[in-house]
């Protein structure tokens, strides 16, 4: 059974650093995904960057940006979304990515806005690969739904647990695959 976890924590809490962390703790495992980042001017944040794990970067999100779509006060390029973020998904969800892993950073609002990658997202989580893809602790229809299958575990990212994370998370997926439902760390 593929491993698939949700990993759950506040803004700012550590999500983005504990994917990018994992993913530098499995550089031969075949991952595919992306991470999104800050931009700051002048210590203010005024938007968001998206990078393949491959290294392709563009900006998802600014203040000066004009939508639609937008979110707070960002304007998204849903664009990024197409040409980005999409590809990185795609090879993981063809029938020879058996065994494979995907990386999404993240499951917000500036990312599902885009219809593309939330049905992208259902596929990936029905198919049989290993998914770990982090999200806010709000409410959202859509990744509430994901948290409620049996076939996902929610992890919560806390101060406490932060550091420690990415190293079991990486010693579970390089490890045998298990059947049934891994315990909760909640």
């Amino acid at each position: 059974m593929p491993t698939r976890i949700l990993l759950e924590g506040r803004p700012g809490a550590g999500k983005t650093t504990a994917l990018r962390r994992l993913a530098a703790l499995l550089p031969a495992r075949a991952a595919t995904g992306f991470t999104t980042e800050e931009i700051r001017q002048s210590g203010n944040r005024v938007g968001f960057a998206l990078e393949t794990l491959a290294g392709r970067r563009d900006v998802l999100a600014h203040v000066d940006l004009p939508g639609p779509p937008r979110v707070g006060k960002y304007g998204v390029d849903l664009g990024v979304m197409e040409r980005l973020a999409l590809p990185s998904l795609r090879p993981a969800a063809a029938e020879e990515a058996t065994g494979r892993l995907v990386l999404i950073d993240e499951l917000g609002r500036m990312e599902l806005a885009c219809t593309a990658f939330r049905e992208a997202v259902i596929t990936l989580f029905a198919a049989d690969i290993d998914v770990v893809a982090t999200v806010h602790a709000h409410r959202d229809p859509f990744t509430d739904a994901l948290k409620r299958r049996a076939d996902i575990e929610v992890v919560h990212l806390t101060p406490a647990n932060r550091d420690g994370l990415p190293g079991q998370l990486a010693a579970r997926l390089r490890g045998p695959r298990t059947h049934g439902r891994p315990p909760s760390h909640s």
